[in-house]
């Protein structure tokens, strides 16, 4: 089975992490962002994922230079100018020439979706294109999505208002689609499947959908939620992933410092009276004796002085120096603006 999964984006809300290194090649953990999502697509019989790229297409040719990633045979798709959501799925599938139904997954979600049983459903419904619903809290940051008791859906509504949704289910990012949904997509230009795709789709009455069933889902795009599915990991709210380990092997962590509930990189340091508390340290960096990283993210090289302290979300880029005595309250070094 064949899958394209979108990582072409500039991953601007976790800046500054991403300034040089693409959002998906983050590590989580142990391992890139990219890792974990094909991996999980292994284990549904995916073979062959083309990688819909765009910012740094290098840095993924240069961590799998054998062109596999957890078994699966990579492909690279690279476009010149952004295409959204369905022209760069268009251009990915054209490009790899794929002629049967495929999945289509987003580099950014990790979730333990039962891939194989939304092949099965699409194959029994007959549908053109089927899409995973997830239920949250929020649903004003997606799309959202109403369906009819066969599951066709009859409403597909992109961001709506937190007081106007129709309901809860959103649109979780995974789908399947036969190769016919390409030829519904424009060429170029860019072309968003959640407002031009679907909405046509829905009208001929050729989308599907089905509930993920509460599986785990989250979409790691933002500091906090790059920060979330890292402890989930490590703290066992994701069994599937038992083996990830907190503190790598090669790190050093003083006998005095505490490290709670976080994930400490290769080669870095947590210097003496130091705390790490539900945070990420990654590789290389240095937290400086009696400073206090509490839920923030320190990035690979970064150092943070003697006495500094980083907590609501503060999220220190690669190679920055935080002097030491600072006080940091839900800041990005560098900024944003920078």
């Amino acid at each position: 089975m064949n899958a394209v999964v979108l990582v072409g984006g500039f991953g601007t809300r976790l800046r500054p992490l991403t300034l040089h290194t693409p959002k998906q090649m983050l590590p989580v953990v142990d391992r890139p962002m990219i890792e974990w999502v094909i991996e999980h697509l292994a284990r549904h019989g995916v073979d062959r994922a083309v990688l819909s790229l765009g910012y740094r297409p290098d840095a993924f040719a240069e961590a799998f230079p054998d062109g596999t990633c957890a078994g699966v045979a990579l492909d690279y798709a690279v476009v010149a100018e952004p295409l959204a959501t369905a022209g760069a799925i268009r251009f990915a599938a054209r490009h790899a020439g794929f002629t049967e139904r495929f999945v289509v997954a987003n580099g950014d979600v990790l979730t333990d979706l039962d891939i194989s049983a939304v092949v099965d459903f699409h194959d029994r419904a007959g549908a053109e294109a089927t899409i995973t619903l997830h239920e949250v809290d929020d649903p004003s940051r997606y799309g959202v999505v109403q369906t009819d008791d066969d599951g066709r859906v009859v409403a597909f509504i992109e961001k709506p208002p937190a007081d106007a949704a129709p309901s809860n289910l959103i649109n979780a990012g995974t789908y399947v689609l036969e190769p016919s949904v390409l030829d519904r997509i424009p060429d170029g230009r860019p072309v968003s499947i959640e407002r031009e795709t679907f909405p046509a789709m829905v009208a001929d009455g050729a989308l599907y959908a089905t509930v993920d069933g509460g599986v785990y889902w989250l979409d790691a795009g933002t500091p906090e939620t790059y920060v979330q599915v890292q402890l989930d990991l490590v703290n066992g709210q994701r069994p599937t992933a038992a083996t990830s380990t907190a503190i790598d092997p090669t790190a050093v962590v003083a006998a005095t410092a505490t490290v709670r509930g976080s994930v400490i990189g290769p080669r870095a340091h947590v210097e003496d009276d130091a705390e790490v508390l539900d945070s990420i340290v990654m590789a290389g960096a240095t937290v400086g004796a009696k400073a206090r990283v509490d839920h923030s993210v320190v990035g690979a090289g970064a150092s943070i002085g003697e006495r500094a302290t980083l907590h609501a979300l503060t999220v220190v880029g690669d190679g920055e120096h935080i002097p030491a005595g600072s006080c940091l309250e839900g800041t990005r070094v560098p900024s944003a603006d920078s």
